[in-house]
């Protein structure tokens, strides 16, 4: 009962994570490598437009979240990677 209420809370918190909203956006052009800590970082920056850049809006709270971004986009680097130099991997994801 207990392990259901970790993985509620767990897609709860990922579900306003800067790295699961640039995944889910499929913006073209939009940045793929660290996209979800370049997204927290250029809030923080005062980006003005993140929609437009990146295709997807920013956490309310980009400082907090950067920690989790960076691990995450750390774990989907070769992912990143490989979507970028266009190498099908046949992986498919979302809603």
């Amino acid at each position: 009962m207990a392990r259901s209420y970790g993985f509620a809370a767990l897609a709860v918190m990922l579900s306003g994570c800067a790295t699961v909203k640039t995944l889910d956006a499929n913006k073209p052009g939009a940045p793929l490598i660290y996209a979800g800590t370049r997204l927290d970082w250029y809030s923080l920056n005062g980006g003005c437009c993140p929609k437009d850049r990146f295709g997807a809006e920013a956490p309310a709270y980009p400082g907090l979240d950067l920690p989790a971004s960076a691990l995450l986009d750390t774990l989907l680097l070769p992912f990143s990677v490989a979507a970028e130099l266009g190498i099908g991997l046949q992986v498919w994801g979302g809603y």
